[in-house]
């Protein structure tokens, strides 16, 4: 291309994207609400395009649901390395950046998926270029689309259709559509780079990509390439302030009744495990009330660091069981990483060419790769007195013949106890921190889709119509892994012996050959930094999984004019889509052989379905152009009608209608109704059966959660009730379960074939007003309403425990999926889908964009730019949900879907020159909506307010761009990790040059 053509190009470019502005309000804001076309130059022509939300063609600006647009120029501006980032600014949407809460769950994989209204990632549908693309998930998850997948360089627009969708597009859109649309039309050459860090100079955020396109063939073709690549390292607990303080609350001594004004619970800062560490602390009794071993002075004993002697153990200000305030204990903030570093590779294909002038032949190829690092990711493994013997994680038992114990050690732990000298045995109770290879956990995922369409329109009996036929497969294959210890060859290790001055396997060296373990390899418990990489490769095994997903998407269109009306021609459009999903697991070998954990083995499974959905669509302008009414300037009908027929969940028929009535020039009314539904997922159908240790969330009887919950009377009732039932399980006062924070509950997951389709009806209305007295003025209102029955509900061991407890009578079927150990603690539990959850969803959603030259404001003629304003503000009025569907809960006004969320974008553009400001508004909340001062120390968490600058300036064919991200480097509010943003300020550079 020459230096004039291109030129042109820019010419047309920039004059298109003014005419937008004018069009559209702020174009370039975040999120701006699509509106009407009120404020359209009559002298401009508007060509109707397919704009989602509806396969019939239309202006771009005439839904009847509320739709917002993120331009793809936005994500250089603000320095997002890619798409999630920017969703994660939606109001509307709960951000799904990978944050570790802190309880002893793990940072995760690093993939991030939209998730509007908070119903849930399942429930928003994310397209590519208005067609179905491959899950990026296993395991229990959803059936959703990493963001990390989506290449920025060739990326156009994202359109966010809020609110329902199903009726024309199938399965998933409950809560809205997320559409993809990508650029078909590239030329040029495009390099970009971009390094961003925080300001105490951690987590360095890199970025490179390249974007080739040429128009060939007269014009007649296009073909692009665009290949990406970006890393961001992980982060630790350690490595932030709030996360660093490792607080949590328990129960509180000083309470003296529900009504004094004195919470329940209090906190607890620099929280250890005082029962365990990862020296060894010694037990002289290890249940039902674990003594420790101490010497002169009744000082705790814990062996030192080499493991040659005992030392003192500080046990810190002991909270209740297991927590204490410093100390020695086993350090909360090594529970689990703060952020998972994600690389990600990109690489996409993307071309048409037209056969005829009416015919065209397009093509899509990509190749994807992602990897998650979290270094925590597995705790390693533990054997403390926080665990039953038969648990198979309880304290290990030594005795003064195992050879690994010094003469020092020897003589100190036989005068302490001298049973000890007399051959009983002592307890261990520890986390053997180095046994493994590594904590880390490795997500690694590798997505290909290939897409082939030809599209193209005829005319009939004076009517236009359009037509599209395409196929696409996609494939992602993931594998998840890490380390765990082989529970049978890790019991032998531990039991040491001399036998010719070597230290053995117990097995080994007694009278029974039945028994032995070749190769056993004996293990040193004693101290910590002790264990040789021939113990280590004795015991430690590669676990995970790796999983393929399947997907075949066959999709046939037709639209078109029906007839004539007076305010302009119906619309029609008609689709048929045959989809073919097939998932496969298939777990390492030591899991599928039951070597670790529990010995539960675990089964590869795999699954298919298919669907044969056929729609249709129709648009009727009653009112319009020459044929108006008063206050009826234009009205415009549509509904919209599927039949689904689904292998394995059945058959569903779901609709939706719409109307949009301009009232007047500039005010215009919408609303919309619909029915929506959303199949199970092959991996809530077929995920295998596996048991092993993890955490539970919450146990409801413990003394921080037991005055909680949607009804707490009910749920202390219940407790008092089951541990009266069970008094050796000792007081429930200041009763406290460690499985909240340590893995030691045996959990079992797996699919549920069962299943069936959720549904949802979804209601929206809204008014859109554009006033002809201010030219580029927009202000928008709408209303939203989702009621779901049937959800596919994830059954954690959570859910079950607050079921049971929250409910009266407790439902035998739903208690009856865990167990207690003998101290009360929960020591088995299951994990699974139901069709059994309800969902009730409220809100509006407000936004205003106003678009001017600052000059027009002054009534100047210089050029003194222009200034682009945009706000937009989500109230989250209810968000009820049961996942029984009969004990609600509701999460709005909390920090999990907040009352009011607010954005205020502003952005000035003068030649090279551009300038944005972005402020982030989170109101006042709660943790739970329930909590009072009788239940927590901080029941009100105050807001968060966070700012952004960035800017950019542009000289010939290059573009230098540079911002700072919560410029005040607001922590999240307090006590929370994620309200807000826990990065603190960042800052970023990028370059980008285009030929």
């Amino acid at each position: 291309m020459t230096r004039m053509s291109m030129k042109k190009r820019l010419m047309a470019t920039t004059m298109a994207g003014s005419a937008l502005l004018v069009f559209g309000g702020a174009a370039p804001a975040l999120a701006q609400t699509a509106p009407t076309v009120a404020q359209q130059d009559e002298s401009q022509s508007v060509d109707d395009v397919v704009v989602t939300g509806s396969r019939i063609r239309r202006v771009q600006t005439t839904t009847a649901a509320p739709v917002s647009v993120i331009d793809a120029e936005v994500l250089s501006e603000r320095g997002f390395v890619q798409v999630g980032q920017a969703l994660n600014q939606i109001t509307s949407a709960t951000p799904s950046a990978p944050v570790a809460n802190g309880s002893g769950s793990e940072a995760g994989s690093g993939q991030q998926f939209p998730n509007l209204f908070g119903l849930g990632a399942g429930r928003t549908l994310s397209l590519v270029n208005g067609r179905r693309f491959v899950t990026s998930s296993s395991g229990m998850g959803d059936r959703v689309v990493d963001t990390n997948l989506i290449p920025v360089g060739l990326l156009k627009r994202v359109d966010v259709v809020q609110a329902g969708g199903a009726a024309v597009y199938g399965s998933d859109a409950i809560a809205g559509v997320v559409n993809y649309v990508l650029k078909d039309d590239f030329e040029g050459v495009e390099v970009d780079a971009q390094y961003g860090v925080s300001s105490r100079g951690d987590y360095p955020q890199r970025s490179l990509r390249m974007t080739l396109g040429q128009n060939v063939l007269d014009g007649r073709a296009n073909l692009a390439a665009d290949v990406e690549w970006s890393k961001t390292d992980s982060l630790y607990g350690q490595d932030r302030p709030r996360s660093n303080l490792a607080r949590l609350t328990v129960s509180n001594s000083a309470n003296t009744g529900p009504s004094d004004g004195i919470p329940s619970v209090r906190e607890l800062l620099d929280a250890h495990f005082w029962p365990f560490n990862n020296n060894g602390v010694i037990f002289s009794i290890p249940a039902p009330v674990g003594r420790f071993l101490v010497r002169s002075g009744g000082v705790p004993q814990q062996f030192s660091a080499d493991g040659n002697s005992l030392v003192a153990y500080d046990t810190g200000a002991v909270a209740g069981v297991p927590f204490a305030t410093g100390g020695d204990g086993y350090d909360f903030r090594d529970l689990a990483a703060l952020y998972t570093g994600v690389e990600r590779f990109n690489a996409n294909l993307i071309g048409h060419y037209d056969l005829t002038d009416r015919i065209k032949l397009k093509g899509e190829l990509l190749y994807a790769n992602t990897q998650g690092r979290d270094p925590y990711g597995t705790q390693g493994t533990s054997r403390t007195v926080l665990n039953s013997a038969d648990s198979g994680a309880g304290p290990i038992a030594f005795f003064r013949t195992n050879p690994f114990l010094t003469p020092t050690a020897l003589a100190q732990l036989s005068a302490a106890n001298p049973g000890f000298a007399a051959g009983a045995p002592l307890w261990l109770s520890k986390n053997f921190a180095d046994i493994l290879p590594t904590r880390e956990v490795v997500s690694d995922t590798d997505v290909w889709r290939g897409l082939v369409a030809l599209e193209g329109d005829f005319d009939w009996a004076d009517r236009n119509f359009y037509w599209s036929v395409s196929a696409s497969r996609g494939v992602t294959r993931g594998e998840r892994s890490g380390w765990d210890t082989w529970t049978s060859r890790l019991e032998n290790a531990v039991n040491a012996v001399s036998s010719g001055g070597q230290p053995v396997c117990a097995v080994n060296a007694d009278a029974s050959t039945t028994n032995d373990a070749p190769g056993c390899v004996p293990i040193n418990i004693f101290g910590a930094g002790v264990i040789t990489s021939a113990m280590r490769d004795y015991v430690a095994v590669p676990v995970g999984e790796k999983f393929e997903n399947t997907q075949d998407d066959l999709l046939a269109t037709i639209g078109g004019e029906l007839f004539a009306l007076p305010a302009g021609p119906a619309s029609f459009s008609l689709a048929y889509e045959y989809r073919r999903e097939k998932a496969e697991f298939n777990p390492f070998d030591a899991n599928r052989q039951g070597l670790v954990g529990s010995g539960t083995p675990t089964s590869a499974t795999r699954g298919a379905y298919n669907t044969n959905e056929f729609s249709a669509e129709v648009l009727a302008p009653v009112f319009g152009g020459d044929f108006t009414l008063p206050f009826v300037k234009s009205l415009e009908l549509n509904g919209a009608y599927r039949i689904v027929d689904n292998s394995i969940a059945g058959k569903e028929n779901v609709w939706g209608a719409g109307l949009r009535w301009e009232v007047v020039s500039g005010l215009t009314l919408r609303a919309s109704r619909s029915r929506n539904f959303r199949a199970p997922t092959l991996d809530q159908l077929f995920a295998p059966s596996s048991t092993g240790l993890d955490a539970i969330a919450q146990n409801p009887c413990d003394s921080d959660r037991i005055n909680s919950g949607p009804n707490p009377s009910v749920r202390l009732a219940n407790c008092q009730a089951l541990f009266a039932a069970n008094p050796g399980w000792g007081p429930l006062t200041g009763f406290q379960d460690p499985g909240e924070n340590f893995t030691n509950v045996l959990v079992t997951t797996g699919g549920n074939p069962n299943l069936k389709n959720e549904v949802s009806d979804t209601t929206t209305f809204g008014v859109v007003f554009q006033p002809t007295f201010a030219p580029g003025l927009t202000l928008v209102a709408d209303r939203v309403e989702v009621e779901l029955s049937d959800g596919l509900s994830a059954f954690t061991p959570q859910n079950f425990l607050a079921t049971c407890f929250d409910s009266s009578p407790r439902p035998a079927d739903v208690c009856s999926q865990f167990t207690f150990n003998s101290q009360g603690q929960v020591a088995t539990a299951r994990s699974t889908t139901f069709n059994a959850g309800t969902v009730r969803y409220e809100g509006e959603i407000y936004t205003v964009n106003y678009a001017f030259d600052v000059a027009d404001a002054f009534r100047r003629s210089a050029d003194w730019g222009r200034l682009e304003l945009g706000l937009e503000v989500t109230h989250n009025a209810l968000l009820e949900t049961s996942v029984t569907g009969f004990d609600y809960n509701r999460t709005d006004d909390t920090t999990l879907t907040p009352d009011w969320v607010s954005r205020f974008d502003a952005r000035y553009a003068r030649g090279p020159i551009r300038l944005s400001y972005t402020m982030n508004y989170l109101p006042v909340s709660r943790v739970n909506r329930f909590d009072t001062i009788e239940t927590t120390p901080t029941p009100v968490i105050s807001e968060n307010i966070r700012h952004n600058l960035s800017g950019e300036y542009r000289f010939g064919d290059y573009a230098i761009r540079a911002g700072v991200i919560n410029l005040t480097d607001e922590e999240p509010s307090y006590p929370t990790r994620n309200y807000g943003d826990i990065l603190g300020r960042q800052y970023f550079v990028g370059l980008n040059a285009h030929f």
